[in-house]
This record gives C-alpha cells, sequence and structure tokens, in this order.
C-alpha cells in the first residue's frame, strides 16, 4: 500500500489576508485528506531586535511592540481554529518567538509535518519585504514540500467544504 503524500500540514499565519486564505485552504485539505494540522504564528523578535540595535525603536517600544505582535498571534490563532471548528477540524496552535522562517522550519521538523502553506504574496506588499524573505528562506531550507497558496475562490471553496 502506498503512503499518502501527506498526513501532517503546517501553516504559516502572519495575520494578512493571504495567509488567512492559507490558513482556509490548509483546513479544507485537513478535512479532504483527514490529515493534521498545525497553525503557526511567529512573533518576530529577531527583526524586532534588529530594530532596537538600529535606534530605531527604543527598549521600551521593542518591548510595547513585542507584545502587540503576540496579542495579535494569539488573535490570529483563535481565528483559525475558529474556522477550523466550523468545519470539524482540529488544529494545533504553535505561538512561537524568533525569526520567522527559522521557527518555521523548527515547527516542521519537530511535527515531522509532510508540507507546508504559505500565503501568496499580496500586491500591494514590496516583494523586498520580511515575509517575502520569510518564504524565500522556508522554500530554499525546508526539508518537506511547500504550497505557496493563491486560491481566489477559496472563500466559496471553504463554504462548501
Amino acid at each position: 500500500m502506498i503512503k499518502p503524500l501527506f498526513s501532517h500540514v503546517v501553516v504559516m499565519i502572519t495575520g494578512t489576508d493571504a495567509s488567512i486564505m492559507a490558513a482556509k485552504y490548509a483546513i479544507v485539505m485537513a478535512k479532504a485528506y483527514r490529515c493534521r494540522l498545525t497553525a503557526v504564528y511567529v512573533v518576530d523578535i529577531a527583526t524586532i531586535h534588529q530594530l532596537t540595535l538600529s535606534k530605531i525603536f527604543i527598549q521600551e517600544e521593542s518591548q510595547e511592540y513585542e507584545r502587540s505582535l503576540e496579542a495579535n498571534g494569539k488573535r490570529y490563532l483563535a481565528f483559525v481554529e475558529e474556522l477550523a471548528h466550523s468545519k470539524g477540524v482540529k488544529v494545533e496552535q504553535e505561538l512561537r518567538r524568533g525569526a520567522v522562517y527559522t521557527e518555521m522550519l523548527k515547527v516542521a521538523d519537530e511535527k515531522k509535518a509532510d508540507l507546508m502553506l504559505l500565503g501568496g504574496w499580496e500586491k500591494d506588499r514590496s516583494a523586498r519585504d520580511i515575509i517575502s524573505h520569510a518564504h524565500r528562506e522556508i522554500m530554499v531550507h525546508a526539508k518537506c514540500p511547500v504550497m505557496l497558496v493563491k486560491e481566489p475562490a477559496i472563500d466559496q471553496i471553504f463554504k462548501y467544504a
């Protein structure tokens, strides 16, 4: 018997519309293929640290920004959990701290993920922004397949899943 192509999917949540689209896609996949699902949000303390060292942030600002990112991450992960619950899918949540791509790769390795899903780039975002850098690093260094989700009809697909 042939082993399924994937049994554990990891999806990166950044709070962008593209990452929510990827989460919906991951939920539909998890339901259709009966695979495990982990949603990951990374508080990017590596970038915050760089901004502090560059004196763009003072220490108090960086701590406040970090707390804000953590609160956002919890909120986005809770939203993804609600979406999954609405489709009868269980999703494991991971809130990590560090460099986005490093933590995403660690989660994929720790969970023995067969597939990683990333939201596609949004039209109004620079191709050189932090998320794009994380995407590139994940695609280069991941040990499992990586899928970039660009499904404009995901809301309709999700609705009927």
